[in-house]
């Protein structure tokens, strides 16, 4: 399965343009991350107006700022299609407690809205979670040989879990400058900063800039999980470079 993500900041205008493009090019979902001063459901919302199969999924919402029930009714409000809906959670900025909040969330969310849950997950612990109490896994930040392993692991937990991997990707030189500045930015984060030195990874090592072979680097990562979600780093913020990004990545992965 191959995905494209945007962040909830684009706007549901972006969502409206591209999700079309993604459904008519083969592609399995987009996934929407939750932004400050931005509703990833919201988004999807727009999506979902224009699409008919394809998976609308959120990666992810934290549980710290956005409670299962106010997620529940804001999906029961917006009409969002539960047999196309995946909901991914996280712990946000939460620290003690972190387990049991996810935990109750996921269990929450599955009964209340009828769609699958994935949990966004660094530590084994939060990964172990996902895949015994949820749906499955959302990895992000890994290259392929380690997301591998944490797939493996998850597969191991649960037979039934669903792993997939976010890989922040640009496709246009113009934009590999803000692909390197978001990915300084991640390895600034301390939980960040301390997963990539826990699993020794360079984080410049788990993106995918304009001068790699993007058909092959796919390919590396499909290879390890269930799904790989291409989170789209453009040069522009309007829906013509999510556009051409997506047709990109089509023309790219199926030569």
């Amino acid at each position: 399965m191959l995905s494209i993500g945007i962040a909830a900041a684009a706007g549901p205008e972006v969502a409206a343009r591209l999700a079309p493009v993604l459904e008519r090019g083969g592609f399995h979902a987009l996934w929407v991350n939750d932004t400050p001063h931005a509703d990833a459901l919201e988004v999807l919302a727009a999506a979902a107006a224009v699409t008919e199969h394809l998976v609308l999924a959120t990666g992810v919402l934290p549980v710290d700022r956005r409670a299962a029930p106010e997620i529940a009714a804001t999906v029961t409000r917006l009409g969002l299609p539960q047999e196309r809906l995946v909901l991914g959670i996280g712990s946000g900025q939460l620290r003690a407690g972190a387990l049991d909040a996810v935990g109750r969330a996921a269990e929450a969310l599955r009964e209340t809205t009828g769609a699958r849950v994935v949990v966004g997950a660094l530590g084994p612990r939060m990964r172990r979670l996902g895949a015994r109490t949820a749906d499955g896994l959302l990895l992000s930040w890994l290259d392929p040989e380690t997301a591998a392993r944490q797939t493996i692991a998850a597969h191991a937990d649960a037979a039934h879990a669903h792993v997939a991997l976010y890989v922040r990707a640009s496709v246009d030189p113009a934009a590999d400058a803000r692909l390197r500045a978001e990915t300084d930015r991640y390895a600034g984060f301390p939980s960040y900063a301390a997963n990539f030195a826990r699993l020794g990874l360079a984080p410049h090592a788990t993106v995918i800039d304009s001068a790699a072979d993007l058909g092959s680097a796919v390919a590396a990562y499909e290879s390890v999980v269930d799904e790989v979600v291409l989170r789209a780093v453009t040069s522009a913020d309007g829906p013509e470079a999510y556009v051409a990004f997506a047709e990109h990545v089509a023309r790219a992965t199926s030569e």
